[in-house]
């Protein structure tokens, strides 16, 4: 196989790294601070701060485009076009690397915010009121059904065989809430990173909603019972 050693580059991981210079042929490869893999931002540190920037960014430019290139306000015509163009920018593989601090999440948020007060006759409108009168989920309770709905994936849907080797479960009748408990791992090292990873964040998640997600026997029920629920959040 031919590689382009122009498309290469290198990305030192972890502590105490050596950052030996590696080669491709008589040509060293460059290294970076922050590489992108697959669509997605990822430096040193395994951070995602750049990823959540550029995710915004590119989002706004969309709306901005959307804003001077349409000259209607109407729901029926805002509403489809952010949906198809800008919030995929926003949710492109979000269970990697879904944000857990409250500046990244505003972030990302101010994108949808600005979004729907596009729409005529909503701009005087709070946030929260505006997304009710259009029958939206903010975009952090839009990531939470998400988790919860690949989770449902691994541990019942189409992805069971490999979610028990993901998930460990336990089942506990003595709470209110769902029984099909999910046990959290232990980690001796890395804990600040391992702690946003999908399978770990996902467990607090799972455990604290009602039965009625835990008892769901399809795809489509699940869907329906997390959309009731996450429209009654606070």
């Amino acid at each position: 196989m031919r590689f382009n050693k122009a498309k290469c580059n290198l990305l030192h991981v972890g502590q105490g790294n050596p950052w030996y210079q590696y080669r491709l042929g008589d040509e060293g490869i460059l290294s970076r601070l922050a590489s992108k893999d697959l669509g997605l931002l990822v430096d040193e540190k395994l951070d995602m701060s750049d990823q959540y920037a550029h995710a915004a960014q590119k989002a706004n430019c969309i709306l901005g485009c959307i804003k001077r290139s349409v000259a209607s306000r109407a729901r029926e015509v805002i509403l489809p076009l952010c949906s198809a163009l800008v919030r995929p920018h926003l949710e492109f593989c979000i269970q990697l690397w879904s944000p857990q601090h409250k500046k990244d999440m505003e972030l990302l948020e101010q994108v949808q915010r600005r979004a729907t007060k596009m729409i005529q006759g909503l701009e005087h409108l709070s946030y929260e009121d505006r997304l009710r009168e259009l029958g939206l989920l903010s975009l952090e309770k839009r990531r939470l059904r998400g988790n919860l709905i690949a989770a449902f994936q691994y541990l019942k849907g189409a992805n069971r065989e490999n979610g028990e080797n993901i998930f460990s479960c336990t089942c506990c009748n003595r709470t209110r809430s769902n029984v099909f408990k999910l046990r959290e791992g232990r980690f001796k090292q890395y804990r600040h990173i391992r702690k946003e990873f999908f399978t770990m964040r996902v467990v607090k998640q799972w455990n604290r909603f009602p039965r009625e997600v835990e008892e769901a026997s399809c795809l489509e029920t699940l869907k329906a019972t997390l959309d009731g629920a996450l429209s009654n959040m606070v």
